[in-house]
């Protein structure tokens, strides 16, 4: 059994939010929640509320147990580039690339045994 989440079209960097969700996968629910509650990394807070949307979808949807969750899966993949232009000397323009992320996150329950 395993509890879902995602958020899609998030504005940030995909290369950028694989450094934060690299240091949570694997880990409990509580100790991921500790790392990134004191991440100054600007992902940290998108990805804290995914993992928390997981467990709640955990609780509510699966009837697991909060505190034998642990982080099984997480991943960034890319979403689509919002392209900008900016003006520049002599006339010219210069393009600026506004990436966008897809956050998922899978939990399961640990088995006891």
């Amino acid at each position: 059994m395993e509890a879902k989440a995602t958020a899609k079209y998030v504005r940030m960097s995909p290369r950028k939010a694989r450094l934060v969700v690299d240091q949570i996968r694997g880990k409990s629910v509580q100790e991921a929640q500790a790392i990134l509650k004191v991440l100054p990394n600007r992902p940290a807070e998108p990805i804290y509320k995914v993992l928390y949307s997981a467990m709640a979808n955990a609780e509510n949807n699966y009837a697991m147990n909060r505190d034998n969750l642990y982080v099984a899966k997480a991943f960034i993949d890319q979403g689509p580039v919002l392209k900008r232009y900016r003006a520049r000397a002599r006339g010219m323009a210069s393009r600026i690339r506004k990436p966008t992320s897809h956050i998922t996150i899978i939990l399961k329950e640990k088995r006891e045994g």
